[in-house]
């Protein structure tokens, strides 16, 4: 075993490479040029995890990042992350806030969204609360398109959406992302708010 592996642990391609073993996907080393990925996919949907950096100036930082192309039936948007300090300020001075009923769950974590029902008929699972009460960096959204600098997407298919500062090595933690995005994709289907066919999109 070599020093730096007994120092820092196994790297993040060893981790990665074992979890898409383990789940049954597909991990590709892009080498030294193009960047490492994570293909999983649940049902129709390609979940795709990877990480990304950005420069400025001298310094540069890196983030990791879990998506899906979904057919969004009623054009649902939410963004779900748990509590800190600045979200309690926003909480205070009226920032909007979905309240689902749940006394844990309303005070732990920040629900935002265009459709209050529906986000309340997508939480009402135990299941899924317990996933996201126990992702460390829980912080999820559905996303128009990619972004300036990413493709757009068709009428009627937006993405789910993951990020984090830093490269996540944490097994455990990843397990729970990919569980997290097929339970909740499975939900959204359920609550008749997306399609379970095949967007047709291949994220890069």
């Amino acid at each position: 075993m070599s020093l730096l592996r007994k120092i820092f642990g196994p790297s993040k391609d060893e981790i990665w490479s074992q979890i898409a073993k383990d789940i049954g996907g597909e991990y590709i080393d892009g080498g030294f040029w193009q960047k490492d990925t994570l293909l999983y996919e649940h049902n129709e949907w390609k979940i795709l995890l990877d990480t990304y950096t950005q420069s400025s100036g001298k310094s540069s930082t890196t983030y990791t990042r879990l998506r899906v192309p979904f057919i969004n039936k009623d054009n649902l948007r939410f963004t779900i992350y748990r509590e800190g300090f600045f979200s309690s300020i926003g909480k205070f001075f009226g920032m909007q806030d979905i309240i689902t009923g749940d006394p844990y769950f309303d005070d732990h974590f920040i629900i935002k969204g265009n459709n209050v029902s529906r986000i309340k008929q997508l939480l009402d699972s135990e299941e899924l609360k317990k996933l996201m009460d126990n992702q460390p960096h829980m912080h999820i959204e559905v996303r128009d398109d990619e972004g300036w600098f990413g493709p757009s997407f068709p009428q009627g298919v937006d993405e789910l959406y993951f990020e984090c500062f830093g490269v996540i090595k944490e097994k455990d933690v990843l397990l729970n992302l990919f569980e997290l995005f097929s339970v909740v994709l499975d939900r959204l289907v359920r609550i008749d708010s997306a399609y379970e066919d095949d967007p047709k999109i291949r994220l890069t």
